[in-house]
């Protein structure tokens, strides 16, 4: 009995509680550093300094050709298109300059992703519907926190087993104040705590079988940390892919003097503007979901709901949904843009 208690005070169920309210604001706010150390600090000698160095390079090579395309047409009389493709050399040679400290580039990018970022928390605080989020998946982590510390009691029987299970029940006590004191007299924090309270009266005889129905299996329990693991390496794996195409703005800017219709510099804004519409539709998916379990099953103290659909759907389903929404807001994207650019080019 000793071993399972000793067990017992090394479970810290505040950083587990504290896990379970990971939402994308956290995230973001973690790779706050990431960008400003990328993109603002000394960009001459980091990765975005190389790049922007060899974006340059870039510049040059295609400046011939399009110093090449634009005598030709200078030659054949055609005066109104050279005279308009001088804008791309100027925005090029703006963009890429003063590499060192930080160019309009990576100020520009910055901008993007905190404007991308802004309208994300609007979305997700408006109605306190942040609030809700992290509700839904506390009904979820509760569960698994109640499970933990009361899992090393099922070995046990008779009276060994009536001590740990008090002692699980002091551990979880503060659990159920804490849920109160964040959300309020909500009727599944009483149902949680009634299955934890039926389990303690019934001490010295609860049998494995009565574990696995009042708090799920040691099975549902790893399946239910893969599935929100999957959901925060989904929120990340958005993250970087933003800090990787922004890393990349530099070539796109710099081949963009190529005598061809796709500039990849419109590529790379689709692509960025792309990730950030995934972003917001992972999130908004989230929040609708969310406000489904807390306020539906959530408010029933007599319901059982199952939330590992809630789970599924986090981990699995919104992260392909929200990708496939992405690809096609950013093929419209890139048709709007390209369009845009046409039409502007016929006017100067």
């Amino acid at each position: 009995m000793n071993l399972e208690i000793n067990y017992l005070a090394q479970i810290d169920v505040t950083n587990i509680l504290n896990n379970g309210t990971t939402t994308a604001k956290n995230i973001a706010e973690g790779w706050d550093k990431q960008w400003i150390d990328l993109l603002q600090n000394n960009t001459d000698n980091n990765i975005y300094g190389v790049l922007t160095k060899l974006g340059i390079f870039f510049a040059v090579g295609t400046l011939l050709v399009f110093m090449t395309q634009w005598l030709r047409d200078l030659i054949d009389n055609e005066y109104t298109r050279p005279l308009s493709g001088l804008i791309w050399p100027f925005i090029v040679v703006l963009l890429l300059a003063n590499p060192g400290n930080g160019t309009l580039l990576s100020n520009l990018t910055l901008s993007l992703r905190n404007f991308i970022n802004t309208i994300n928390q609007q979305i997700i605080t408006t109605a306190d519907v942040d609030k809700t989020y992290q509700q839904a998946l506390n009904m979820s982590v509760a569960e698994e926190i109640a499970g933990a510390v009361l899992r090393p009691c099922q070995a046990l029987t008779g009276e060994q087993q009536t001590q740990c299970l008090l002692k699980a029940k002091e551990k979880v006590d503060p659990i159920w104040q804490e849920y109160r004191s964040l959300y309020g007299a909500q009727s599944w924090i009483s149902r949680l705590e009634n299955k934890l309270n039926n389990i303690v009266v019934a001490s010295g005889n609860v049998s494995e079988l009565e574990f696995n129905y009042l708090l799920g299996s040691t099975v549902q329990t790893s399946i239910k940390n893969i599935l929100l693991s999957l959901q925060n390496a989904f929120q990340n794996l958005i993250e970087v892919t933003m800090l990787l195409i922004a890393a990349l703005a530099p070539l796109a800017v710099g081949g963009s003097l190529l005598p061809v219709a796709g500039k990849p510099i419109f590529a790379w804004l689709t692509g960025f503007l792309a990730v950030g519409i995934a972003k917001i539709s992972f999130n908004i998916a989230a929040i609708f979901t969310a406000a489904v379990i807390v306020n539906g099953s959530g408010q029933n103290v007599d319901a059982d709901p199952d939330l590992l659909w809630f789970l599924i759907f986090l981990g699995i389903l919104a992260p392909i949904m929200s990708l496939i929404l992405s690809a096609l807001g950013g093929l419209a994207v890139f048709n709007a843009i390209s369009n845009t650019a046409v039409w502007v080019r016929k006017q100067v």
